[in-house]
């Protein structure tokens, strides 16, 4: 899965550069979210804006990423689109996970806390 990684303070962000998150990468999130949390990072923003379909095990790779944060962590979601955002709601995870719609709104939550 191709993805951008940037550091903005203590915070990270993960951007995926794929268009589809579905069965065939999602283990590949999965892993990249475990070695960024097992590297120490626990403020993570995952800016999934170019993501245009994600399905059941896209959304259980970034579960498995907010698992592992734990509660001294946080996993922000940012940028989704209209399809993506869908999924969350479809599936009560909107109520999970903390979602912005740009990757500015998401550091200022950060910054906030």
């Amino acid at each position: 899965m191709q993805t951008e990684i940037v550091e903005k303070g203590d915070v990270t962000i993960l951007r995926a550069l794929e268009k589809r998150i579905d069965a065939g990468i999602s283990g590949e999130l999965k892993e990249q979210l475990g070695e960024l949390v097992a590297n120490g990072r626990r403020r993570i923003i995952l800016d999934i804006s170019g993501v245009e379909f994600l399905d059941s095990s896209g959304l259980g790779a970034i579960i498995s990423g907010l698992k592992a944060i734990g509660e001294d962590g946080r996993l922000v979601i940012c940028g989704a689109t209209d399809p993506v955002k869908s999924m969350f709601r479809l599936t009560r995870m909107d109520r999970i996970f903390e979602m912005y719609d740009s990757e500015a709104e998401s550091l200022q939550a950060f910054a906030q806390a």
